[in-house]
């Protein structure tokens, strides 16, 4: 166990921790449950950083980080939705869930093809996960109705376009795979 799957492991940690403080009957709640996801995507930024850094990389902590990440986003993404009550803010939500779980399901496929290499994370993806990560922090922090909710909201539909349009990326780069040329005999 090292200082990058410990903060991985923290991630897990917190998301019961964010839920509970979400819906406790304070105001604070809000600037709360921002704050603690706030930690969590400096943690998931952190960790890939140090595992890197300091060459600590394991397999225990490729197959974690990318589960805390999901699960913290998708867990976010649902108490939003309840929340809010709205269409505006399920349908880019269920866009970015639906999306992991496609990308999920493609990268283990291809990992078993011996073709992860093909749907490695892109540029797009890490823009897609700034904007996402932000806007999370914005709509948990302003309550329905305030304009950082606003500017959340927005942001969430920048980072629905972007998670389409990498979603798509990733599928061309699978294409071969998914439908191979049938061989001439």
């Amino acid at each position: 166990m090292n200082l990058p799957n410990i903060l991985t492991l923290s991630r897990i940690v917190m998301i019961p921790a964010f839920v509970i403080i979400f819906y406790l009957p304070f105001e604070w709640r809000f600037s709360a449950s921002a704050a603690i996801f706030a930690i969590a995507s400096a943690t998931d930024w952190l960790d890939g950083y140090l595992a890197r850094r300091l060459d600590q990389s394991t397999p225990f902590g490729a197959f974690l980080d990318p589960v805390a990440d999901k699960v913290m986003v998708a867990v976010a993404l649902t108490v939003l939705i309840e929340a809010h009550h709205s269409f505006l803010m399920t349908i880019p939500a269920t866009v970015i869930i639906g999306r992991e779980i496609v990308i999920s399901a493609l990268r283990e496929w291809m990992a078993e093809m011996g073709k992860r290499a093909s749907v490695a994370v892109s540029y797009i993806g890490k823009i897609k996960t700034t904007a996402q990560m932000v806007a999370i922090i914005l709509l948990l922090a302003f309550p329905v109705g305030q304009p950082g909710a606003w500017v959340g909201l927005t942001l969430l539909y920048l980072a629905a376009g972007l998670t389409l349009w990498s979603m798509v990326l990733y599928i061309n780069a699978a294409w071969p795979e998914l439908f191979p040329a049938k061989e001439q005999e």
